[in-house]
């Protein structure tokens, strides 16, 4: 399927999750490869311009504006998408992989998207589908972070939705413009606030470090390439230079570091350093340089791919040993060799190591930040940095690997031999990209004028991974993980969710309370006891009205039973269905 010549990258994704349930056996797993090649193919054969101008409504839906920013963004997601499937080779379970491919689908209709209503249907399309990937995980803790991840990114999606319709009612159109960091109005504020969300801004960022450890282990490594990523890509499209960002960019690099540095868990870990190696491309969006720009996009591609590594390298070691906790790990070098290494390979990645594709995409960052006179940001990135060799680069793996076991009765599941292919696949980029940086400045949005490897930036990262490495080994006895896990921002929507049960259930348990005062002091007992209609009012009216949900509760039950047939494609099909009237309505009443 081609539009107006263009054959968009998720339509063989879409296609894919479509056809999955009516395949049997198993040889239907390679037909997972088929759509990343395509989109691979297409991305790197792909000329420029706006293809897919679809009248809707007296409006223009832009499937397909494809640029040197939508591109570089479309090629990493569709080499990613390629080493996730390869990835999940071995999973049998048909509804995870159609939930990844759809997932991977809205990330590139997101990419291509020329307009906001079209970014706003494959944003959605982003946020149903990656919920599954973590209740897919079939347990309870991951049914529960599951919700709040799906009920954030709906809050997320309404600040969305109201901003677009209130900018299309001030300036009548729908088209995915630049706005002008002088004058960035009410509506262009709520549209941010919806992109934060997805690009876990803190305060807005507790969904990532709650839901990423609990999804499936494929499943995170999709969901640490495409959410945050494509929430870069809107606020490098959209809101350059809006120096808030600058400002909140580094805050999330520290914050994350510090995090990171405490938690006992490994995917834990990896997910809060998330938030931080975001945080340098939030900052880099802000500040709004060409060098910061091409900075941020770069270290952007960079991270999908170690953030990737990272994560299937630890989660081989879950799906190995069947922990990720640091405290029940340890001693694994001998066991898991490939793993290890490949592993540190992502690692040094992430820390900035010289000759590693991290190595060439922060320091550009740092690098722009201090050339464009932000001192303080600077600064603010670089201790960043040392946090995150001092986590990622020594304490995770020296806990997981070479510390003393835990237990020494440590079985290990066979590693199936797709996992190694993904991980050396990522590993190969990540070294390929920091030895030759060119393979990164061909595909940025501005003309590169930048030398990675001078004297000072060798010796100041040498500096900083020597000194990092020393204090960790004085310190190693004293910061052993401990089991437990950090709440953070959790402890404040906690606050608040239990504050809005306690706002809504007092006034009612007053109510009855009231009422049964009244109801046995006074006498109404007796009278309502000799009244003919006294059975039916009590069991109608005071069990409904003050206990508030038996009938209510049954006969939703009743009907959502007829409803659940167990099949994924009927609930798809019902969720478009209300989609669609929903959205019918509101541009009929509109």
């Amino acid at each position: 399927m081609t539009i107006n010549g263009f054959l968009h990258p998720a339509v063989g994704f879409i296609a894919l999750a479509m056809a999955l349930p009516f395949f049997r056996g198993r040889q239907w797993k390679w037909l997972l490869l088929i759509p990343p090649i395509i989109a691979i193919v297409v991305v790197f054969t792909a000329t420029m311009g706006t293809f897919g101008v679809i009248p809707y409504l007296g409006n223009t839906l832009i499937l397909g504006r494809v640029d040197k920013l939508s591109l570089v963004f479309a090629n990493v997601f569709a080499i990613q998408s390629l080493i996730g499937m390869i990835y999940a080779l071995h999973m049998d379970d048909k509804a995870h992989h159609a939930s990844a491919a759809l997932y991977v689908a809205g990330a590139f209709g997101c990419v291509f998207a020329g307009d906001y209503l079209t970014l706003f249907i494959f944003w959605e399309l982003m946020a149903v589908a990656s919920t599954f990937l973590v209740w897919l995980h079939r347990t309870k803790t991951s049914s529960a972070s599951g919700f709040r991840y799906f009920l954030f990114h709906m809050l997320g999606g309404l600040f969305l939705l109201g901003g677009l319709l209130l900018r299309y009612s001030e300036i009548g159109t729908f088209a995915f413009l630049p706005v002008d960091p002088g004058s960035v109005q009410y509506y262009d504020w709520l549209i941010l606030i919806g992109f934060c969300v997805n690009a876990a801004v803190v305060p807005l960022h507790a969904w990532l470090p709650d839901a990423y450890p609990e999804a499936t282990i494929p499943g995170a490594v999709f969901m640490c390439a495409f959410t945050t990523k494509t929430a870069v890509y809107v606020l490098a499209r959209g809101f350059s230079g809006v120096y808030a960002l600058a400002v909140a960019g580094t805050f999330m690099a520290v914050y994350g570091v510090l995090y990171a540095s405490m938690e006992n868990n490994a995917r834990r870990i990896l997910s809060y350093h998330i938030v931080s190696q975001v945080g340098y491309m939030v900052a880099g969006i802000g500040i709004g340089t060409a060098m910061c720009l091409n900075g941020a996009v770069a270290h952007a591609y960079a991270h999908i791919l170690y953030k990737g590594l990272l994560f299937m390298g630890v989660g081989t070691v879950l799906y190995a040993v069947g922990s990720a906790d640091l405290d029940k790990l340890g001693g694994l070098v001998g066991k898991m060799p490939w793993v290890v290494l490949l592993y540190m390979v992502g690692a040094v990645s992430i820390s900035g190591m010289p000759f590693f594709n991290g190595f060439v995409s922060k320091t550009m960052t740092i690098t722009g930040a201090a050339e464009s006179h932000h001192t303080l940001l600077a600064v603010g990135l670089e201790i960043a940095a040392v946090g995150t060799f001092l986590s990622v680069g020594i304490k995770l793996p020296y806990f997981a690997f070479w510390n003393k076991p835990a237990r020494t009765d440590i079985k290990l599941n066979p590693i199936p031999k797709n996992m190694y292919v993904a991980m050396g696949i990522a590993a190969t980029l990540c070294f390929a990209q920091g030895v030759y940086p060119q393979m990164l400045y061909m595909l940025l949005p501005f003309p590169v004028e930048y030398q990675p490897y001078t004297p000072w930036h060798l010796l100041q990262a040498a500096m900083l991974l020597a000194f990092t490495g020393a204090g960790f080994w004085v310190m190693r006895k004293v910061i052993v993980p401990h089991h437990g896990r950090n709440l953070d921002f959790d402890k404040l929507y906690r606050f608040i969710g239990n504050g809005a049960l306690q706002v809504v259930c007092r006034p009612l348990a007053w109510v009855d309370s009231v009422w049964t005062t009244v109801y046995r002091v006074i006498g109404l007992k007796w009278l309502m006891d000799s009244a003919a209609g006294s059975s039916w009012f009590d069991r109608k009216g005071i069990d409904t009205v003050v206990d508030g949900t038996a009938y209510t509760v049954r006969n939703i039950g009743r009907t959502s039973a007829k409803i659940q047939t167990g099949r994924l494609q009927d609930y798809l099909g019902m969720a478009v269905f209300i989609a669609l009237c929903i959205y019918g309505l509101v541009w009929y009443f509109g």
